[in-house]
């Protein structure tokens, strides 16, 4: 449909899903819908990276039993996260022995992975995928930002990477096809302050935004809603103010996954929920079984990510963002 957008003739459908959280997204809105939370969020492990790992284990089992299926009956697994050389997604999926593709696409993964899984399935490369993603509040403060125990002031942009895990199995089978898919362009408009990482997606949500409904030709009036992940407060008030100048009116349809997972008036979370884990909690807890009982015919899922590291954060290099995108529609 153009450079980066694809439709898929015979689309592939999502089985089963799974989605995890920590002590924080138990007492948040969507506390009840995810499959399963942990008041300990060390779940208890030594390490916040083994926390992480288990996080992943136990979202992909969940998908697993959901679908009745066992380990060896999936073909391939794509998985990240945000930690150095994705260690979570190695360690937490390392039991299952499953073909293994590890991704990094920052917030981003969960609908980077769909995409690349739904294209799987779709070509026949694979009878069935999973991608699966996590992020932890610990474990990114320490490679990202400071030691926890270092208890510095955090600014009213900056978002809370949520203690979470979601899991999609991808097949020709369930009640959630994949209809479209868009490849997110790199974009930075300079942006180097990064505890406001939703200024720095915007601009790539938006691009990706117009670039879909300029491809497809589609009309917003097609969607039940459209979730980005995970813009906050301060990134989705941008995405509407450059979508505007562009013509572009999505005010109504849009719902943002960090601002959903966590509820800002009575949890200390400043401009909202980011990390991977985040849009993967809601998508995996809210978006497809809302989906699958036909309260939603069909939206948009566009995951966005802050594509730094702590080597360029400290050279003081500006961060570039991402936004890829997910058509989904009940079957």
């Amino acid at each position: 449909m153009g450079r980066g957008v694809w439709q898929f003739s015979l689309p592939p459908r999502i089985l089963s899903q799974g989605a995890v959280g920590g002590r924080r997204e138990a007492a948040g809105p969507l506390g009840g819908e995810l499959d399963q939370t942990f008041q300990d969020t060390s779940l208890g492990k030594v390490t916040w990276e083994q926390a992480e790992a288990a996080l992943q284990e136990e979202a992909l089992s969940l998908a697993l039993h959901k679908a009745r299926l066992a380990p060896e009956d999936l073909d391939l697994v794509l998985a990240g996260d945000l930690l150095n050389q994705c260690v979570s997604s190695t360690f937490g999926l390392l039991s299952f022995q499953i073909p293994f593709l590890g991704q990094y696409g920052a917030c981003s993964t969960m609908a980077q992975t769909l995409l690349l899984g739904a294209m799987a399935v779709d070509s026949g490369a694979c009878e069935r995928a999973a991608a699966v993603t996590s992020s932890h509040f610990c474990a990114a403060e320490r490679q990202f930002r400071l030691p926890l125990e270092y208890g510095g002031q955090r600014s009213p942009t900056a978002q809370w990477t949520a203690t979470a895990a979601g899991a999609v199995v991808l097949s020709r089978e369930g009640p959630v096809q994949v209809e479209r898919g868009l490849a997110g362009r790199i974009v930075d408009l300079g942006i180097r302050d990064p505890a406001n990482m939703g200024a720095a997606m915007a601009p790539a949500a938006a691009d990706t935004l117009l670039r879909f409904f300029q491809a497809t030709g589609a009309s917003p009036a097609e969607y039940d809603a459209l979730f980005t992940g995970d813009l906050g407060a301060v990134g989705s008030q941008l995405l509407l103010e450059l979508l505007g100048e562009r013509g572009l009116d999505l005010s109504s349809l849009h719902q943002d996954c960090g601002l959903l997972l966590y509820d800002r008036d009575r949890q200390d979370v400043h401009s909202g929920g980011s990390g991977c884990g985040c849009s993967a909690a809601v998508l995996c807890g809210r978006i497809l079984p809302r989906l699958a009982a036909g309260e939603y015919r069909r939206v948009l899922f566009c995951a966005t990510g802050a594509l730094l590291s702590p080597t360029t954060q400290q050279q003081g290099a500006s961060i570039p963002g991402i936004c890829h995108l997910v058509q989904l529609g009940r079957a």
